[in-house]
């Protein structure tokens, strides 16, 4: 072993050494403190890798096939401090470990194995910012039922840039939302724009609550009626339930909605029967329209068809004539006149 060598370990243990290497390493002494390993027999050869490991023998300088003997008390004093010092080092790191490895252990507990978190952010500005920082990162799929009628279109232009990106990324995007949205130009853009690049949108006629979910690992929801209040959850058994029972229930009823003009016939048909529900219940069509989330002027020709089919000239023939066909949903015939 050299001057510069790790000090390693013996047969017998750390600095142990057996009887017979100590006896060895006399005899070598008292052969002028050289040693050919060639000419050891099968017994010694044993303790000589005792005396080689811990740093007794080493390979002579000149002649690296013999062993030379290296005076102890110099070799007790660099292995003492080596070790020493590999001491302090193993306690060092004994006592540092428990904290670099705290956050690790945190991911390891939550939220895989016991259950994750729900955070709680309150405020539609830092909601939406959470929400962005989360779309942004998305890599997956980014599920969304979005309830109400069609979106705002300077919130609908805020959002295609974003969302097209995502769909690059290779992320799938589908969206559910209200049948009103396949009358409004700007959602009918969007639309479009996300479904030429594979994003998949259906609209669905029955109430259903708002959700978003994020790679599936993390679920928006609304706390509170004026969305002032959001839970951010992390929970992946609440996540698994949320997306098959809540969202992918909700998917399979709904229908397609590409972008296009064309309305199919069953929302069209369930769109009038809900207008003709609110009507026979007296609500002005102001109401009505901000209910459905369409504009009057959508109304009012819907309105205009109906009285067409059902062969009538005033709303207050209409009313009469959807009253005598649902007697249940009226009281009166007010509102028509």
């Amino acid at each position: 072993m050299t001057e510069t060598d790790e000090p390693g370990l013996t047969s017998g243990g750390l600095g142990v050494l057996s009887a017979e290497a100590r006896e060895l390493y006399r005899s070598v002494i008292r052969s002028h403190g050289r040693l050919h390993p060639a000419d050891a027999d099968g017994a010694v050869r044993g303790c000589l890798h005792e005396l080689t490991d811990i740093g007794l023998l080493v390979p002579d300088t000149d002649n690296p096939e013999v062993l030379v003997a290296v005076d102890p008390g110099q070799l007790s004093v660099r292995l003492s401090t080596a070790w020493q010092r590999k001491a302090l080092d193993l306690l060092n790191r004994a006592v540092s470990l428990p904290t670099e490895l705290q956050e690790l252990a945190e991911s390891f507990r939550v939220p895989e194995q016991t259950g994750g978190t729900i955070e709680y952010v309150r405020g539609k500005v830092l909601i939406n910012q959470r929400l962005g920082q989360l779309v942004s990162s998305c890599r997956e799929e980014m599920l969304a039922a979005q309830p109400g009628g069609p979106r705002p279109p300077e919130a609908l232009a805020g959002v295609i840039d974003r969302d097209l990106e995502m769909l690059r990324r290779g992320a799938d995007i589908r969206t559910i939302y209200h049948p009103s949205t396949r009358y409004h130009p700007a959602t009918r853009d969007y639309v479009a724009s996300i479904a030429e690049h594979g994003g998949q949108v259906r609209t669905l006629d029955e109430p259903y609550t708002r959700l978003i979910v994020i790679d599936r690992r993390t679920a928006v929801i609304p706390v509170a009626e004026d969305l002032n209040l959001a839970a951010f959850i992390h929970d992946q058994a609440v996540i698994s339930y949320v997306v098959e029972e809540v969202f992918e229930r909700n998917w399979s009823r709904g229908l397609d909605f590409d972008g296009t003009r064309t309305v199919p016939p069953q929302v069209v048909s369930r769109l009038r029967q809900t207008i003709i529900d609110l009507l026979l219940k007296g609500i002005n069509h102001r109401v009505i329209a901000r209910r459905l989330g369409i504009s009057e002027r959508t109304l009012a020709r819907h309105i205009a068809e109906m009285r067409e089919e059902y062969h009538v000239e005033s709303l207050f023939q209409l009313g009469y004539v959807l009253a005598r066909t649902n007697p249940e949903a009226i009281e009166s015939t007010e509102a028509f006149g």
